[in-house]
């Protein structure tokens, strides 16, 4: 099936951790070091300046905006009334860059690391190379009062994670893994139960986006495309984004069934802070979005 794409918004370096709320999609742009939100009829402004690269966002029951302060390590807190703190330091449980997250319907928070220089090595050794040997990271949990703990050890780069609408399973991208891989997740936030949820590969999974079918979209950073993935790793549906990767999507709109894909030249931070050349693409698909985020 091949859906209709069309550009929702331009102008930025690096989009990462999209979410729909109150009608506008929210994303980070690494490299302006700005948080942004744009709506289905284009309206693109920028949300929050700060002094990191933000990523992951979320939202808490007061409305507080958490997001991820990437070089910190820390999850910072924007109240309703403005006010911005240190939410909560991971410094001591990550290691080199904190990226995505998910926020859960008590507030609690999942974090993910790249647990090493992910450029360095992928420039010295190649993709296949650091797909095959890597550093293994923790994806740490935030509770609702900032204390954190690790959730899961041993990671292969933890990255777009979600939430079931029943709160019970948690669902995590193992980008440098290939594989989508899921836990039963206790009344206190604990995480058990692991196991492989879908092998992706030769797709490996960035950010990513669960549907009311119980399929999940991938963003294909080595390929430009979006595809979307059945609980035992079934390739359901492929949507292509052209010239470029894809590096996160999220599913919102008035009905949750926009796809919205966020797409750059490269992950490399030097090209990508080199020009303003990401893209947010939107495409109409058939389940609409489901659980948190």
């Amino acid at each position: 099936m091949s859906r209709s794409v069309r550009q929702l918004a331009d102008g930025f370096h690096f989009g990462e951790g999209p979410r729909w709320r109150e009608g506008r999609l929210w994303f980070s742009d690494f490299y302006s070091q700005t948080i942004r939100s744009v709506d289905l009829a284009g309206d693109h402004r920028i949300e929050l300046e700060l002094d990191d690269q933000p990523s992951g966002l979320g939202w808490m029951p007061d409305g507080s905006l958490l997001f991820v302060s990437m070089r910190k390590r820390q999850v910072w807190r924007r109240w309703p009334d403005g006010r911005l703190a240190v939410h909560a330091d991971l410094a001591e449980l990550t290691a080199h860059l904190c990226n995505d997250m998910v926020v859960d319907a008590e507030g609690r928070a999942y974090v993910g690391n790249f647990g090493f220089d992910l450029d360095h090595e992928l420039r010295a050794r190649g993709v296949p190379s650091v797909l095959a040997d890597h550093p293994k990271a923790n994806l740490v949990m935030v509770q609702p009062d900032g204390s954190v703990s690790v959730a899961a050890p041993d990671l292969s780069f933890p990255n777009g994670t979600v939430i079931t609408p029943d709160g019970k399973t948690l669902i995590i991208g193992e980008t440098l893994g290939a594989r989508l891989t899921a836990f039963d997740i206790g009344a206190d936030g604990a995480l058990s139960g692991r196991r492989v949820w879908a092998d992706t590969s030769p797709r490996i999974p960035d950010g990513i986006a669960l549907d009311a079918d119980g399929a999940i979209w991938i963003a294909n950073p080595v390929a430009p495309e979006c595809a979307r993935i059945g609980e035992g790793g079934a390739v359901l549906e492929v949507v292509s984004t052209g010239e470029m990767p894809c590096y996160a999507c999220m599913l919102g709109g008035p009905e949750g069934r926009h796809l919205f894909m966020l797409c750059a030249p490269s992950s490399d931070a030097e090209v990508a802070k080199s020009a303003a050349k990401g893209v947010v693409l939107v495409a109409e698909v058939d389940a609409a979005r489901a659980g948190w985020p």
